[in-house]
């Protein structure tokens, strides 16, 4: 087969663009990913050949090369791992085949900090060879398969495949450096980088003399998973870059979680809470990204038993010693000491959150805004655990400027207040326009501004925190008579229209909105606000219908109350004139109040010709 040239996905093309023009703040961390990507190689090769021992025929111990040629300017990283085909470097290094890759493409600003930590957790650490590197060349053999591959790239928007006769297994990445990076073809310097970021890797890395092997080949790295090593031996800075190795990530984690189950069951864990996002955080798959070993040999990154959907925020490794080598991807689903291994995981990580919590409540708040709203889906799907999830939640509030916990919102309700209030929306600050919350806001009860999605779903679950009950703020029919708040906001409320005109209008403006809306009510929550429409008690919330309705998951709305301020001078008006003139002109000031109450809740009205209509004919009379 004759050597091909193919172009670069288009975002390929852009992003080694951004890392061809320094992304990184130090190009040394091309080593780092290289290294990186080779440990992972000979880790997916020592798993297959678990089931499969031919694949690791020839050639079964692991380890990672390093060749200088001073006189070519070329370094050499090769390893004996997994391999690739034609198709695989295709997908590899050709394209970026990933599920939110339009989403990454559109979450690069042009800011080199905040891009670095977007690629590297995209985890397209290949790309950064081309920081330091004219060319660059790969060989390699797929195990299990005879024909090799060569693939070669300049970077500039095309890259050759062609077939390699006599390719080892594995992969031979082989980098022509720039004038610029020829220090990287020392062997102190990179010594040292190995020291630095990669020294935790399980397999030997190797720098070799000359572009052969022989007796000044030498191991620069421990060698020895980290993770086997005694917290007492592990620094801040090995734990951090172990991190950035298990993550593909360049930002520094949040939480550092080590420790070692004995009993029943043995393993070891050591999971990351990561400092910012992961892109893929809500993704639909809702994957977690723990690597499972057992007794140090790589099993999987992708146990879905291993941790609960709400915590795939984590990054790192669980290490059994009770899990058969041979275990297949499909038994671990089933398997009985994944569910303990699970079990124990979670239980840990929730009781290091609490404790970061409570000795840093400034660090834990910057942990929920990343991270918070995934942690809330536990509330809903771990019946088991969510007074934990609860008691580690935070929440916005019209009585603070910050996080709240539900425990210090019970701490400040009123004299008189049975339930602890919330609304749900899009936004904090549309929330705090609403007008179903002016009643609570005169009085100074507190209403908790609830933004996530996942909040529709878990609050209904939940119905209670502390023995009080939770209860939204557009249900129709709450009482706020019985709580003690401001008398003198009680006192400065102007007098509602006559209890007789008000009936009179109310039964107008039913007959007028017919089956448009459930019902028509006078309002005690409404002060500055005219209208607004508010629920029944047991019906979905408006927000709700909302996102069902973006998603396409609802057809038809469902009819909700009016509500109507006694106290507003139009609502008086209103009222008197039907006593005065009867139903004259009602109908398009019934349709123009509702229409106002829908596009406050950020809805369109009914009819948007017909308010046009009306509206002009209103402001034409006002100007007569």
């Amino acid at each position: 087969m004759a050597e091909e040239k193919r172009e670069f996905q288009a975002e390929v093309a852009k992003l080694l663009e951004i890392v061809v023009h320094s992304l990184y703040s130090n190009k040394e961390i091309f080593l780092r990913e290289l290294v990186s990507n080779a440990s992972d190689a000979c880790d997916k090769l020592r798993y297959a050949a678990q089931t499969e021992p031919h694949l690791a025929e020839g050639d079964g111990e692991y380890k990672i090369r390093l060749t200088v040629d001073t006189a070519a300017g070329t370094l050499t990283i090769a390893d004996n791992g997994i391999g690739m085909n034609r198709d695989d470097l295709v997908a590899n290094l050709g394209t970026i085949a990933k599920s939110g890759t339009a989403e990454f493409m559109s979450r690069l600003s042009g800011d080199q900090s905040k891009d670095m930590a977007l690629i590297g957790q995209f985890g397209v650490g290949f790309y950064s060879a081309f920081m330091v590197a004219d060319k660059v060349r790969v060989v390699t053999r797929k195990a299990g398969e005879q024909h090799g591959w060569a693939w070669e790239s300049d970077g500039k928007g095309s890259f050759t495949i062609a077939p390699a006769e006599g390719a080892a297994r594995g992969a031979s990445i082989t980098l022509t450096m720039r004038d610029d990076a020829k220090e990287f073809l020392e062997a102190h310097r990179l010594t040292s980088i190995i020291k630095r970021y990669s020294d935790h890797i399980a397999i030997p890395v190797i720098l070799a003399e000359g572009d052969g092997g022989g007796e000044g080949d030498k191991t620069i790295n421990s060698a020895s998973a980290l993770w086997t090593r005694s917290k007492s031996d592990i620094s801040t800075e090995q734990y951090k870059e172990f991190y950035h190795h298990v993550a593909h990530a360049f930002d520094e984690p949040f939480l550092t979680i080590h420790y070692k189950a004995e009993g029943a069951i043995e393993y070891t864990g050591l999971l990351f809470v990561p400092g910012s996002k992961p892109f893929d955080l809500f993704s639909p798959e809702r994957k977690n990204h723990l690597k499972l070993y057992v007794k140090r040999v790589f099993i999987t990154d992708q146990a879905e038993g291993l941790l609960p959907p709400y915590l795939r925020f984590l990054r790192g490794i669980v290490d059994s010693q009770d899990l058969p080598l041979n275990v297949s991807r499909e038994m671990l689903q089933h398997n009985p000491v994944l569910a303990k291994i699970k079990t124990g995981l979670v239980k840990r990580v929730l009781s290091e959150l609490k404790k970061k919590a409570e000795d840093d409540q400034a660090a834990y708040l910057t942990f929920w805004e990343e991270f918070g709203p995934v942690l809330k889906e536990g509330i809903y799907e771990d019946f088991e655990r969510k007074a934990e999830i609860l008691a580690l939640s935070r929440f916005r509030s019209t009585a603070t400027d910050g996080w709240t916990s539900l425990a210090e919102a019970v701490a400040r309700m009123k004299d008189g207040q049975e339930a602890l209030y919330f609304a749900t929306g899009d936004s904090v600050e549309s929330l705090k326009k609403s007008p179903q919350l002016e009643g609570f806001l005169a009085k100074g009860i507190e209403v908790l501004l609830l933004t996530d999605p996942i909040d529709e779903f878990w609050v209904p679950a939940v119905g209670e925190f502390e023995g009080k009950a939770l209860k939204a703020v557009t249900e129709g029919g709450l009482d706020l008579g019985k709580i003690k708040g401001d008398d003198k906001a009680d006192a400065d409320r102007p007098a509602p229209a006559d209890s007789g005109d008000l009936d009179l209008l109310i039964a107008g403006l039913k007959l007028s909105l017919g089956d448009a809306v459930k019902d028509v009510k006078a309002s005690e929550r409404l002060t500055s606000s005219a209208v607004c429409l508010v629920i029944e008690e047991g019906q979905m919330s408006m927000h709700l219908e909302k996102l069902l309705k973006a998603h396409r998951q609802l057809d038809r709305e469902q009819p909700r109350v009016l509500e109507i301020n006694p106290r507003h001078p139009l609502i008086k008006s209103l009222a008197a004139a039907i006593k005065a003139k009867g139903r004259e002109g009602i109908d398009d000031q019934a349709w123009l109040l509702y229409d106002q109450a829908r596009i406050v809740e950020g809805e369109a009205p009914t009819d948007p010709v017909a308010f046009a209509r009306r509206l002009a004919q209103v402001m034409e009379h006002g100007l007569a």
